[in-house]
């Protein structure tokens, strides 16, 4: 609790608003209207986020925009400003990233991208960032979006309808430039939207194209590929985007959305093991990769129906279909050696993960008659996903084809009382699943084995519930309960299976993990301040963590503890235009590895974050604006006997100006402006025998970027 207290302590002369007041809907909210209610459609109610026991953060367009335009991507962006989530592996893959310790829901829309039953840790990249609105955050384990959200939910709004009649256009046209200009590293993005609007009906229509160059570190050196998991540097990606609205006459609003998003690597370049000992990271030559390059492929159709004045409530109506096909690179691993194919041992082979959803959400919210001050909403969500992973070369299946379906009713009450003084909240979910696995033979690598399929369910019923006090205008206090649901990683326990006679039915691995979220929480929201602090505490006591085993990591049940504590301030200085911000995270996991029924080891570098403190400036005079910010990732000891797990830490400076002309505004991004020398925390905590993942983080780089509105 010391370091908690001292790290508030050392942040109360600064400290920071990172996430932006959005208004309820697509409409804008009105110039200089600061207290626009914040409602956030990913916690499933109208209600304003302030009537909720939770801890929410909204990066509205203009913050995404400007974080984007630092780090590249949505993942990254959210990464940079909120300080609980882990720093990211600036790879393809996000295995390890986490919030609050856990792995946080990606959707867009609210509609799932994450792939439970085989984690193939793409889902931060399914949509072009040019396309989203905002992105809101829920902190915390909770259900309110069904299986997966242990850490919380990072939900991305896709871009809103037209507000006028007639054609109107938006684009970005962008150059990304590394420290020493060097060609191979330029890399380049042009995106336009088209919106159309005539009465009822809207139409928008959009595409975006990024090509990315190499990547190089602090000390001027290529930083090393990850020709495995995929990558980021030396890629291109394209995605295109549609919505269709129609407005009916009761008020109504019909919607069908599509969207396509592809990334593939250009393998231009292979990797050169690096030396720990000497700390000298991995780097990268030209050179020639075998197989296919690494990619990932999303594809998302979604129709919906709200309708906000139905029998005096809300009704909302969404189906969905989602399709993802990731594939990994390749190499000669002893996982994939078969003498029945090769006896040489030298069998080069490659996976793809292949994943398709379907599936629908119906809620209806409304006061109760006679009884206003009483909210309720019930719903039905149901998600049906099919899920294999295949090895693309010698076409053998690594993990079985899986059919995963959830049925889930629910029901949320928010009830107001002396006024909207106090505030209830709480609800119940029934989460009905089950998983369907088929007969299968694991790899010759585990022994061939044959496992008999089978088709286990779960059934829980989880709820949470909180309290919200407003004792007087401006300041919030609140304590909640909340439960979130998912499985663990089913593909990695399954496909790792050496014993004779397993029995999917009663594989006790495949149990699902419960998982909850206690929190207190205390915000000020007056005049030129801002202010929040939480504490938190969750467990999970059949727990899912990646262990590594034979260069491969596999899934364990253990015990699960997590504590931290979240601090923010924003002050709107004296000076117009002018404000400063910043936050802090600290904390602590641990688990129960040994067996010894104590929880007491701690989590690693691949389940846990570091402790960060976030700094910012920004000054915004209408037509010119500016931001300097600081991600501050302190040193992390784990108790464990190698101390070269241990992180040492390091300070990110980051700045962005911008000018607002008639023909559009123009700015200039510079990440890791003082071109700090680092490597990245995944490197530094995990697999640290392994020189060829022994990766450095990107150096300075300037982004120049024209974005018109006509």
């Amino acid at each position: 609790m010391f370091r908690y207290l001292a790290g508030a302590l050392a942040l109360a002369p600064l400290s920071p608003a990172f996430a932006q007041d959005v208004a309820p809907s697509d409409e804008a909210a009105p110039e200089g209207d600061a207290g626009a209610k914040i409602v956030v459609t990913a916690a499933r109610t109208q209600l304003p986020a302030s009537a909720l026991p939770l801890t929410v953060d909204v990066i509205d367009s203009e913050a995404l925009e400007r974080q984007v335009l630092l780090s590249g991507s949505t993942v990254d962006a959210v990464s940079a400003l909120l300080p609980s989530f882990s720093p990211t592996r600036e790879k393809l893959s996000g295995a390890g990233e986490s919030l609050r310790g856990r792995a946080p829901l990606y959707a867009i829309n609210g509609i799932p991208q994450s792939t439970p039953v085989r984690d193939g840790s793409r889902d931060g990249y399914t949509i072009d960032p040019f396309f989203i609105d905002r992105v809101e955050v829920i902190y915390g384990s909770n259900a309110l979006q069904g299986i997966g959200a242990t850490g919380g939910v990072v939900n991305q709004v896709t871009v809103g309808a037209p507000r006028e009649d007639g054609v109107g256009f938006r684009t970005l046209s962008q150059v990304t430039l590394p420290d020493g200009f060097d060609g191979e590293g330029i890399g380049a993005k042009t995106a336009g939207l088209v919106g159309y609007r005539a009465g009822p009906f809207d139409a928008s229509f959009g595409a975006a194209f990024e090509k990315r160059g190499a990547f190089f570190d602090g000390s001027g050196n290529r930083i090393g590929v990850d020709g495995t998991q995929g990558e980021i540097q030396d890629s291109d990606s394209w995605s295109v985007f549609a919505r269709l609205g129609y407005e009916l006459a009761n008020g109504a609003r019909f919607e069908l959305v599509a969207n396509r998003f592809e990334l593939e690597g250009n393998a231009n370049y292979v990797s050169v093991p690096g030396n720990r000992a000497t700390n000298t990271p991995a780097t990268s030559i030209r050179g020639d990769t075998p197989g296919a390059p690494p990619s990932n492929t999303a594809h998302l159709l979604s129709a919906s129906l709200v309708d906000p004045d139905l029998g005096g409530g809300t009704f909302v109506l969404q189906g969905f279909y989602s399709r993802t096909n990731d594939v990994f690179g390749g190499g000669v691993f002893g996982t994939f050696q078969d003498p029945a194919i090769d006896p040489s041992g030298n069998l080069f082979d490659q996976s793809a993960n292949r994943s398709r959803k379907l599936g629908a959400k119906v809620s209806y919210e409304r006061a109760v008659p006679g009884f206003e001050d009483l909210v309720l909403t019930a719903g039905f969500d149901a998600l049906f996903d099919r899920t294999q992973q295949s090895l693309v070369q010698t076409d053998r299946i690594w993990v079985p084809r899986s059919d995963f379906s959830s049925l889930a009713p629910f029901l949320q009450g928010n009830l107001a009382l002396a006024d909207g003084l106090v505030r209830l909240a709480g609800g119940l979910r029934y989460e009905n699943v089950e998983l369907e696995v088929g007969d299968f033979t694991t790899l010759a690598s585990y022994g061939a084995v044959d496992v008999a399929g089978g088709s286990p369910s779960f059934k829980d019923l989880l709820w949470n519930g909180g309290v919200i006090v407003e004792p007087i205008d401006g300041l919030r206090a609140y304590g909640s309960y909340a439960e979130g649901f998912t499985i663990a990683d089913v593909g990695r326990i399954l496909r790792g299976i050496t014993e004779q006679g397993v029995d999917v039915d009663e594989f006790l691995s495949l149990e699902p993990v419960v998982s909850n979220n206690r929190e207190l929480g205390l915000e000020w929201d007056r005049g030129a301040l801002k202010a929040s602090a939480s504490y938190f505490w969750s467990s999970s006591d059949f727990g899912s963590l990646l262990v590594l085993r034979n260069d491969v990591f596999e899934v364990e049940r253990q015990p699960i503890q997590i504590e931290g504590f979240e601090a923010s301030l924003a002050w709107q200085t004296p000076l117009p235009g002018f404000s400063l911000s910043g936050g802090y995270a600290a904390l602590e996991g641990q688990t129960d590895s040994d067996g010894d029924g104590l929880v007491d080891e701690d989590l690693d570098g691949a389940n846990i974050s570091p402790d960060r403190i976030n700094l910012a400036a920004d000054y915004n005079s209408g037509r010119f604006s500016a931001r300097a910010q600081a991600r501050m990732y302190l040193a992390r000891e784990f108790n464990d006997a190698a101390t070269a797990t241990d992180f040492d830490g390091y300070t990110l400076l980051d700045a962005f100006i911008s000018y607002r002309a008639d023909f559009g505004e123009i700015a200039l991004a510079a990440q890791n402006l003082t071109d700090e020398f680092y490597v990245t925390y995944d490197s530094d905590t995990v697999r640290v025998t392994d020189n060829s993942r022994f990766f450095a983080g990107r150096g300075r780089t300037f982004t120049l970027s024209l974005r018109s509105e006509f």
